[in-house]
């Protein structure tokens, strides 16, 4: 899995991937992830103790088409669980589950 904040690393691991890539932007405000901070890093990033912080000190580039995208904020784990099977379900990565 490739975790990268910028547009270009994405879409050199998608060139490589070819048809098995499957961008994922797990959409959340910069706000809610310094509310869920548990490590206090965002604190420290905003203090100037954290130098390259994504989202406080270096950017961040959104996904323009991403294959799935998830909110974080008004939508469960689950719910976005449930989206994500099934779009491997979907694309043949998965066999269907029944419940």
């Amino acid at each position: 899995a490739a975790i990268s904040p910028f547009k270009a690393t994405r879409n050199q691991v998608r060139q490589m991937v070819k048809e098995n890539f499957i961008e994922t932007f797990v959409d959340t405000p910069v706000g809610e992830c310094e509310v869920r901070d548990v490590k206090g890093l965002y604190a420290k990033a905003r203090k100037g103790e954290l130098k390259g912080f994504t989202g406080v000190d270096d950017p961040y580039e959104a996904p323009d088409n991403p294959e799935l995208k998830l909110n974080t904020v008004g939508r469960t784990p689950e719910d976005n669980a449930r989206t994500i099977i099934a779009y491997l379900e979907k694309r043949g990565f998965l066999s269907s589950v029944q419940s």
